[in-house]
């Protein structure tokens, strides 16, 4: 197959691209700066038409992961980047296609799980899920990423490529070992001693081992019939305090100070990032893949914890302690 992963220079792009390079077929990256890799990488803006839109033709699947990180101080200027980032790369994308002679079958782009509500009661799955904005026990600060999943998926929606099929992927945290992703921020966390409960330790985190990920991809791709939003997430979230707990106990830790919600406050201003990131509640199930037959290889955290734990000691030179 030929893939384009527009914003696939990033750690989850780089993790579709090794495994889709690594299984034959051809790959092509779509990077706002030009950089070295095993597959092919164009250069784009995000923003208007270019030479990179010929890369379209002929495409099996286009996975778009464009879009500033999130992991940021939500200032004015941040906010407007985050939020054109996602909407105007993916409004230019469907300009493409709809223009492409030979547009790809199917659009795969990526969204967030955080587009549903904080909430402890039940979990949401595509069809009963609550989406978030109006919950009562929620910062109004966490308005913004609302905001953000929302317009990005309505940008999706309101292309018209009557020719290619697409997903919209609520997509939980990506757990992988590889350096600078959240799974190793978290570990180094527990290594030092600091990966006790965040807050009260009572909100849920929503998660998806790095493999069952590009498994889920794969079986997207694969799965004609499956179109609109698709949750990426493990079936088995769990609250703050038991997700660190389990971690530690992979990890072999016997200690993990806690941080209260005022000191996590303190500490996001200091690393320029936001609270939200850790302290909302996000208990997502992946309802549609499991109701049309999609298996996890890691479906509960304890033994994730432990996969990854050991994938981390290997890719590091470590021996278990």
């Amino acid at each position: 197959m030929k893939i384009v992963i527009p914003g696939g220079s990033g750690q989850v792009g780089t993790l579709l691209a090794r495994s889709f390079h690594g299984k034959g077929h051809e790959v092509i990256v779509l990077s706002r700066a030009p950089e070295s890799a095993a597959w092919r990488v164009r250069v784009w803006d995000r923003e208007s038409l270019g030479d990179w839109a010929s890369e379209l033709e002929g495409a099996h699947v286009v996975i778009n992961l464009a879009g500033a990180s999130v992991n940021c101080r939500y200032t004015p200027d941040n906010r407007r980047a985050i939020l054109a980032s996602r909407v105007n790369s993916t409004r230019v994308l469907g300009e493409a296609i709809a223009r492409a002679k030979d547009p790809p079958k199917v659009w795969l782009q990526a969204g967030t799980a955080t587009i549903y509500a904080h909430r402890y009661d039940a979990a949401n799955d595509e069809a009963t899920g609550i989406l978030g904005g109006s919950e009562p026990n929620a910062p109004h600060t966490w308005r913004f990423s609302i905001d953000v999943a929302s317009s990005w998926e309505k940008a999706l929606d309101e292309t018209i490529v009557p020719n290619t099929r697409k997903v919209k992927l609520r997509s939980a945290m990506v757990m992988g070992p590889d350096p600078g992703g959240i799974f190793d921020t978290l570990l180094r966390l527990v290594r030092f001693g600091l990966g006790g409960r965040a807050g009260d330790g009572r909100q849920y985190v929503s998660w998806i081992h790095h493999e069952d990920f590009v498994s889920a991809i794969d079986w997207l791709i694969d799965h004609d019939d499956v179109a609109g939003a698709v949750n990426l997430a493990a079936p088995n979230p769990l609250p703050n305090a038991e997700f660190m707990k389990a971690l530690r106990r992979a990890w072999g830790a016997s200690i993990g100070l806690p941080a209260a919600a005022w000191m996590l406050e303190i500490g996001a201003i200091f690393l320029r990032t936001e609270t939200e990131l850790i302290l909302k509640s996000r208990r997502v199930v992946p309802g549609r893949l499991l109701r049309e037959g999609f298996g996890f290889q890691f479906p509960t955290w304890p033994e994730t914890a432990g996969d990854l734990c050991g994938r981390w000691r290997q890719l590091n030179g470590r021996s278990p302690s």
